[in-house]
C-alpha cells in the first residue's frame, strides 16, 4: 500500500512560481507557518521567472525619470485601454488594469527593492504596437541578473524560512484537487514523485486556507 503523507500549516501555497514565492514569502513575514507544494522539481524553484528576460512593466519609475521619460498614471492608463482594446463592458480586465498601473511602481518595484532585487538603469521600449498604438514611452525595466535577479533573491529568503522551521518546502507534489470540509477549503491533496496520495490539511484552530497563484509574473 503506498504510504500517505500528511502536512500541517495554517496555510498551503500551491506552485512555486514567482506568485507562489510572493505569497509564501508576504504571509512568513506575516508570522504564518506555511506548506509550499510544486510540482516541478527543487532545481526549477521560480517557475518560468527563472528563466525569462527579468523585464517589469513600471510607470514614472525612479529610472524613468533619470533617463528623461515623461510618464504618468494617466498616460499608462489611456495606452493600457487602448492596445488591450478594452471597452465599457470589460469591467473586470480595466479594475485590473486601473489597480496595476496605480500600484506597480511603489508596491511591486517598492517590494522587490526591500528584498535585494536591482533594476538596470536603462528603460527599454517594447510594445509599441504595430497596428494598435501600445506603450507612448518606455517603461520596461529589466533586472539586474535577468530572470534569476528576481528569483534568487526571493529564494534565499524562503530558505532561511525554511532552515527556521517555519517553511515546509515539497517539490514533486502535484496538488490534484481541494479538499473541503463543510463547505470550507480545509487543504489539498495530490499526488508525489514516489506515486503517493498527499493529503495537506490545516489546523482547525486559526487556521488560514490554501492560497494559488495570487499575482503577476515577470517577462
Amino acid at each position: 500500500m503506498t504510504a500517505k503523507s500528511t502536512y500541517k500549516a495554517e496555510v498551503v501555497v500551491i506552485g512555486g512560481g514567482l506568485a507562489g514565492m510572493v505569497t509564501a514569502l508576504e504571509l512568513l513575514d506575516a508570522g504564518k507557518r506555511v506548506v509550499m507544494l510544486d510540482a516541478a522539481t527543487r532545481e526549477r524553484f521560480g517557475g518560468l521567472a527563472l528563466w525569462s528576460f527579468g523585464g517589469m512593466f513600471f510607470v514614472d519609475s525612479p529610472e524613468q525619470r533619470k533617463n528623461g521619460i515623461k510618464d504618468s498614471v494617466d498616460l499608462a492608463m489611456r495606452d493600457w485601454v487602448r492596445y488591450g482594446e478594452l471597452d465599457p463592458n470589460d469591467v473586470w480586465p480595466y479594475r485590473w488594469a486601473e489597480a496595476y498601473v496605480n500600484r506597480c511602481t511603489e508596491e511591486v518595484r517598492g517590494w522587490l527593492a526591500e528584498r535585494g532585487v536591482s533594476i538596470f538603469r536603462a528603460v527599454g521600449w517594447t510594445e509599441r504596437g504595430y497596428f494598435v498604438p501600445g506603450n507612448s514611452v518606455p517603461r520596461f525595466h529589466i533586472v539586474w541578473g535577468t530572470g534569476e535577479g528576481i528569483v534568487l533573491p526571493l529564494i534565499e529568503r524562503l530558505d532561511a524560512h525554511e532552515k527556521s522551521g517555519r517553511l515546509q518546502l515539497h517539490f514533486d507534489h502535484r496538488v490534484d484537487g481541494i479538499t473541503q470540509e463543510g463547505g470550507q477549503v480545509v487543504g489539498c491533496h495530490g499526488t508525489s514523485g514516489a506515486g503517493s496520495f498527499e493529503d495537506c490539511r490545516r489546523p482547525r484552530q486559526g487556521a488560514q486556507g490554501v492560497a494559488a497563484r495570487p499575482m503577476g509574473r515577470a517577462t
